[in-house]
Order: structure tokens, then sequence, then C-alpha cells
């Protein structure tokens, strides 16, 4: 058997929550520790990760810890080195567009959390780009890759729900102020001037989320808040907290089939979790009804929804949270992010267009843009479909 192949992966931003916990950590090490994946012509792929950051010390020790040869504090002479076959981007918002842009003109296929960019029309520039290349992209959807989506989505495909009239998600939890306890994210996070924000962070994610389990996302009506006006940094240092901490949103849907469906999602660091899962979306339709988290999902059919009755005189003697039946996963699924550097790993071999590429990630950034215009401007928007 001949060796496999080697994709030599640029990662910048590895020394990040997600760039090392979920990329590096969960996704690369361990496609390159068992050997790499197997191709669908028998052949087999693995990787070579080189390590990109500002901090020398932190990614030459990391390096050593997880048996990485490579490491380089100089992303520009990475991103022109012939031998480098992709770059991974994970490092802030703002820097993001120029990255990608130096990448895809390298040659380089890419792939990138997400935002993409800052703005939708730097967004829109990068679809453009990469098209014009010819190089694979691929923007992590990684949500979609869930235990509990994937069951989600797959009730939907057979038809469980029949006529699907809503969605509410439910998203977040309590971030530590930092004062008297270390907040869990970065304090960039809640500073407008450092692209922080709930609407900018999310709403790309729900996007995707929206189209690729119920349809097309129509219109948004959002309200925002800033509910924590001061934190405290990783310093210890007092700051104001000027971005918006939680998002409130109404989406009206299509289904291919072009029912209409309205979406709800309440997304917040301000808030404290009652309920089996950090993030939770429910799908009512006429023949039943799901809820799913990262990993479970559970649906109640027609046939076997009891009957409430509302009595406010009496307590509850019933426990509606057992009358639903939890959905089997039928095969084994892996760690979101790694599955989707997979089957991106894939496509590069193959020369072919990754599914979730830089214009759906422009939608994203679209949904997330007029949702902060809708709260500002305290109306409903119409979303316009984006072309290239």
């Amino acid at each position: 058997m001949s060796e496999p192949r080697v994709l030599r992966i640029a990662m910048n931003g590895i020394t990040g929550r997600m760039g090392y916990r979920q990329h590096l950590l969960r996704s690369i090490l361990p496609i390159r520790d068992q050997g790499g994946i197997t191709l669908a012509d028998g052949s087999k792929v693995t990787v070579e990760p080189i390590l990109i950051g500002r901090n020398e010390a932190k990614i030459r020790e990391l390096a050593a810890e997880h048996g990485v040869e490579h490491y380089s504090t100089d992303l520009d002479a990475v991103i022109n080195d012939p031998s480098v076959d992709i770059v991974f981007d994970a490092s802030m918002t703002s820097l993001r567009h120029a990255t990608l842009s130096k990448a895809i003109g390298a040659g380089k296929h890419i792939f990138t959390e997400k935002p993409t960019a800052e703005t939708l029309d730097e967004a829109v520039d990068l679809a453009r780009q990469a098209k014009a290349a010819g190089i694979t992209a691929g923007v992590v959807h990684d949500k979609l890759y869930l235990p509990g989506l994937v069951k989600l989505r797959r009730l939907v495909e057979e038809g469980f729900f029949g006529r699907i009239l809503s969605l509410r998600g439910e998203f977040g939890y309590w971030v530590f102020e930092g004062d008297h306890q270390p907040a869990q994210r970065p304090s960039w996070n809640y500073r407008l001037a450092d692209g922080g924000s709930m609407t900018i962070d999310m709403y790309c994610h729900w996007n995707y989320v929206l189209e690729n389990i119920i349809g097309t996302v129509k219109t948004v009506t959002s309200k925002t808040a800033t509910h924590i006006p001061q934190r405290w940094d990783e310093h210890g240092e007092a700051y104001t907290a000027d971005a918006d901490d939680a998002a409130y949103g109404i989406f009206d849907l299509e289904t291919p089939g072009g029912d209409q469906v309205i979406g709800q999602i309440n997304s917040s660091w301000a808030v404290r979790v009652y309920r089996d899962e950090l993030v939770e979306f429910q799908i009512d339709g006429t023949y039943g009804s799901a809820v799913a988290g990262l990993n479970k999902c559970v649906a109640q059919q027609r046939a076997h929804t009891p009957k409430p009755v509302w009595n406010p005189d009496l307590p509850v003697s019933e426990s509606f949270r057992d009358q639903w039946s939890e959905v089997p996963a039928n095969g084994d699924l892996d760690n979101g992010f790694k599955a989707q550097w997979e089957e991106f790993l894939a496509d590069v071999v193959a020369g072919r267009e990754h599914r979730f590429g830089l214009l759906s990630a422009a939608r994203g950034v679209q949904l997330a843009e007029l949702g902060l215009q809708s709260a500002a401007e305290r109306r409903t928007l119409d979303i316009p479909e984006i072309t290239l």
C-alpha cells in the first residue's frame, strides 16, 4: 500500500480557546495520530500541522507538548511557503479578511472559523476571491455535525414533523464578570472595538443552523442588550463592556417546500442554565415535535401526545419530560469539528467545493449585520439574496 498523502496545514490563532481545544487537540492531532483518513477510492491522506501565533514561547511549548515539529510567529512567511497546502484561521475576526485574502492570493486552500469578516462587503469579497482562485474553501459549521442536530435533521428529512410550524432555540450561560471569579470567555468578546458582540458571534451560527435544518431565512427582527456593562479582563482590570451580551431574535423562515415557519432564538451570556444542555432547539410540527441539544434529541409523535388540561389551582401531577422518547444515533457520531475537518480534507484532495463555504459564511455575516440594524432601528428587515 502506498504512503498516505500529507497535507501541511498552517494553523493560525492556535493558542486561542477554540483554535486549541477544538481544532488542534480534538481534530487535527487525532487525525494525525490515527494515521489520517481513508478516502472513497481507498487512498489515505494525513495531516502535518504548523502552529502559528504571536507568542513564540507559548507555541513552542504547545509544539513540544503535542509532538508538532513546525511552528512560527511569521504568518506571511508560512502562507507563502510553497509546501503549505492549507491555511486555517482562528484568530480575531478583525484580522481575518486580511489573513484569508493573503492565503487565497498564495493559492492555498482555506478553512476558517467565523465570522469570516467584520462586514458583509468583506465576507462577499472573500467568497469572490476564492471562486476566482479555484481553491477549496471551508467555513466551520460545527453545530450541524453535533449528534443532537444530526438526529434533528434526520427527523426533518424523514418527514417526522409533518408541516413544520416553528423552531425555538435557547442558547447561553452565565459568563462571570471577572472580578470575583475569572470569566470563561476572553474579554475582547465584550468590547465593540475588538469585534465583540453576541449578535456577530452567534447569528453567523444560527443562520447556517436555520438554513440547513429548516430552510431559507427571509426576515429578521432582533433585540439586543448589554446586560453587564462592566467586566474585568484577564489582568484583573475593570473595563467597559459595550458590546451586546444578549440577542433575542425572531426569524421568518421558508422550507424547501414553501411552508412558512416562525423561528425564535434567544442568545445570552447573562443567563443561568435551566435546561438539559447549553443550547437546545425545539421544532414543532403538525405530526410531532422534537427537542435537540448538542448530543441528545427527544421526540413526541402526534399519536403519543398527551392532552394537558390547564388548571392553576392544582399542582402538576405528571412529568412532561418523561412523555418524550429519545431519538437513537443509529451510528457512531464523532466530534463535530473533527468530522467537518475530515470532510473538508477529502474535498481538498478531490479538488471540489466544500458544501459549507464562504458564500454560506457571508449569509451568516449578513444576518448578523441585519440583526444589529434591526435592533438599532426597532423594526423587521427583509434579507436579500447574495449573489457573486
